[in-house]
């Protein structure tokens, strides 16, 4: 089966932003903050841990409760194949990256079966609620001149593929949620310049359509038509969704489902 991501682009692509990153790195910093205030719930320690991200290091840090963190930048690591022995993490922490691993079951798994008994996964990632303004945008103006469209926006995971996706590769008491996050700008070009700038430019496997810059015009056009922004009509608002997804690698002191006819109390007692 082919690969939805272009690996080389995706790297071409980071590469690029680096030197501009700080000024379009917003989703990247809040992802990182909100990570930071669930790992700062979970009131144990830990010795070794691995942050996997773009500037992770930088953005997260290392949690207190971490005595031990290695950092794999996934400008250079290779997320498809981790290359992680088994059992020898006690808590893995990703930083906006999982949303562009090709085999994202196979990612998962094998951070679960890095992990040690009890261990934890954390990470945030790019949801599928994000840029829908500017998917619908460009996918009707190529409706109305060509009858058909082609992929402009990356297909990122909802919060129940991903739900789905953490119990497939064997984590315990998952929990899924996300933010949503409305952003303004003046016009669809500002908001390209920001999406370029994250490093989060175009990176699938299909080669992209040429278009003019009249075909540009009429999708901004439609933009400002149909996704005004709320408190000034003269700008556009862009929505982006982070999923945060947590985690535990299987232990035998962790609560479980109760088995189904185990209840004490019948419904029709309550009712």
């Amino acid at each position: 089966m082919q690969n939805v991501f272009d690996l080389q682009k995706l790297r071409h692509n980071k590469q690029l932003s680096l030197k501009g990153f700080d000024a379009h790195d917003f989703l990247f910093s809040f992802a990182a903050e909100s990570i930071n205030d669930r790992f700062s719930d979970i009131k144990r320690d830990f010795e070794q841990g691995l942050l996997i991200g773009r500037r992770g290091e930088d953005l997260i840090g290392k949690p207190e409760a971490v005595a031990e963190m290695t950092v794999y930048d996934d400008l250079s690591a290779d997320l498809e194949d981790l290359s992680l022995e088994a059992n020898s993490l006690d808590c893995v922490i990703g930083n906006m990256c999982q949303h562009h691993v090709n085999d994202l079951p196979g990612h998962l798994i094998q951070i679960n079966r890095a992990l040690k008994p009890d261990g934890l996964f954390i990470g945030a990632m790019i949801g599928g609620e994000s840029l829908f303004e500017l998917k619908e945008s460009f996918m009707a103006v190529e409706m109305a001149l060509y009858g058909g469209a082609a992929p402009h926006i990356h297909p990122f995971a909802d919060k129940q593929q991903m739900g789905a996706l953490m119990q497939r590769a064997g984590f315990a008491l998952p929990v899924v949620d996300s933010d949503l996050i409305t952003v303004s700008y003046t016009d669809i070009y500002k908001l390209m310049k920001d999406v370029k700038g994250m490093g989060e430019g175009y990176a699938l496997n299909v080669s992209p359509r040429h278009y003019s810059h009249a075909f540009f015009e009429q999708v901004d056009s439609y933009y400002k038509e149909h996704f005004k922004d709320d408190e000034d009509e003269t700008r556009i608002q862009a929505t982006f969704e982070i999923i945060y997804l947590l985690g535990w690698a299987p232990h035998e002191s962790q609560q479980k489902p109760l088995k189904p006819g185990s209840a004490e109390t019948k419904m029709t007692d309550v009712l």
